[in-house]
């Protein structure tokens, strides 16, 4: 969970920055699609009942498309508010995020429970499910054979179909831990839809992860290699990790930079240009990478500094991560357009952040880390960068504490610790509608600092499934 940097040096103070941010970053374009290898058909929660409902949803996905170009084409504005839909939690859990949303507001989602204290960038999450919501009804998109399964950031995309990775019911047999749930059980990809969940081939290892999924079908991730990495350390050996591209039901690799052994891809736009890192075994978020018909190009940091990754690219080719900051101190939200490199302020009082989601108008969302913890979700908007919490209601009893996505019609998702009642100090998973009422009370003005949890600050990580840049797994 970005270990390898040092999340905790405050920033005394930043000024908002004005974004200039050219429209492409290049025309090329990758032609995709996609047919996956069945696994194992699960029944989500709800069964018949709930696939009959998402097949009405997407009857409406080319409805939708239309009405999002429309919306488009007028001017981006600043936002006044939004309207906070708490998605909670699966079941009991302590923990939700969204980590994918498309453009009609679905959302994918990490259900999860979590030592505390939970909001820890170094807790252990010991269990999970990726779960698909739509219009507050959640759907389990189930496992390959095993108790977990786990997302990352844009798996889900128009058509409601979902990528990510989960536990099989066989044990690794180098006894890595590759979905980091402490299980050891063998980790694979999946390509989910209407019910059906499918374990995507791998490069010739035990292990994979899917991350993102396009609107043509594309998928991006990682997987495991059959050779050896001679990076890692002895006490924590392992297999080389590739960045890899599904399509057509096959799997195939994508190249590094500089001749690194190890690569992750994060992110896919429609255009089929993909972004990511690439590094070592004990640190794959080296150099920031745009792969473009097979070909890896690193985007470049601050100063010839490494320990940079980008996360998400629009159809513009504008790319978003972080870097690391000039002075080596801290990680910094960045931007990468046909000009070079833009990067973001840090709210003040928080100690680092990253960008994870950019939509087609250029606004930018991301979280932001004090003391080794998430502290809050932000947007970056015509010019300004701006915590999410000053603009919603201080009735919502939500404080943002991570945004993930920002969709083309402006919807924000993330999660929240919730402030007071029954479920104070859990963190669920929310999805922030543009709303143009003003509000006289926000819950900025009403909670000054992210609330303390109710849960006891005494837990220790040795893994964590979330947002772990070092080795994966292990």
């Amino acid at each position: 969970m970005l270990s390898q940097l040092s999340l905790n040096k405050d920033l005394a103070s930043c000024e908002p920055i004005l974004l200039s941010i050219p429209r492409k970053l290049s025309k090329r374009r990758v032609e995709p699609d996609v047919d996956c290898q069945p696994s194992r058909r699960h029944d989500s929660t709800g069964g018949k009942r709930d696939m009959r409902t998402l097949r009405q949803f997407r009857n409406f996905w080319p409805l939708w498309v239309a009405t999002i170009v429309l919306a488009c084409s007028s001017n981006a504005f600043a936002q006044a508010s939004y309207k906070v839909a708490d998605q909670g939690t699966l079941g009991d859990d302590n923990f939700g995020m969204v980590m994918g949303l498309n453009n009609q507001g679905w959302t994918q989602n990490m259900d999860g429970e979590g030592n505390p204290p939970v909001l820890s960038l170094s807790t252990t999450v010991l269990s999970g499910r990726a779960v698909m919501n739509i219009d507050g009804h959640n759907i389990d998109l189930g496992t390959l054979g095993g108790k977990n399964s786990w997302t990352n950031y844009g798996g889900i995309n128009d058509r409601g179909e979902n990528v990510g990775y989960a536990e099989t019911s066989v044990l690794d047999p180098d006894g890595e831990d590759f979905c980091a749930f402490g299980t050891k059980l063998t980790c694979r990809g999946f390509y989910w839809r209407d019910g059906h969940i499918m374990a995507l081939p791998t490069l010739g290892g035990n292990n994979a992860q899917a991350a993102a999924i396009n609107n043509r079908g594309q998928i991006v991730g990682i997987s495991e290699t059959a050779v050896q990495d001679s990076g890692c350390p002895a006490s924590k050996p392992g297999k080389i990790i590739s960045p890899a591209l599904w399509e057509k039901g096959e799997v195939r690799a994508l190249p590094t930079v500089y001749g690194d052994p190890d690569g992750f891809v994060q992110g896919i736009n429609d255009q089929g240009q993909a972004v990511g890192s690439s590094g070592t075994c004990t640190g794959i978020a080296a150099h920031a990478v745009l792969w473009e018909n097979d070909t890896a190009v690193e985007l470049k940091g601050l100063g010839g500094r490494t320990g940079n990754a980008a996360y998400a690219i629009n159809d513009h080719g504008q790319a978003v991560g972080y870097v690391t900051s000039s002075d080596g101190s801290t990680i910094v939200p960045s931007i990468w357009h046909e000009s070079g490199l833009t990067t973001l302020p840090i709210l003040p009082g928080d100690g680092a952040a990253f960008a994870t989601g950019i939509n087609n108008r250029g606004q930018v969302v991301g979280s932001t880390f004090k003391s080794g913890s998430w502290s809050h979700g932000f947007i970056g908007e015509d010019g300004v960068v701006t915590d999410l919490n000053t603009l919603i209601p201080e009735d919502s009893n939500l404080f943002i504490v991570a945004a993930s996505n920002i969709n083309e019609r402006g919807q924000i998702s993330g999660m929240a610790q919730v402030v007071t009642g029954p479920n104070a100090g859990k963190i669920h998973a929310i999805l922030l509608t543009p709303s143009n009422e003003s509000i006289s009370r926000s819950v900025a003005d009403a909670v000054r600092t992210r609330p303390g949890s109710i849960l006891p600050a005494s837990a220790h990580s040795d893994h964590s499934p979330s947002f772990e840049l070092g080795r994966i797994g292990q």
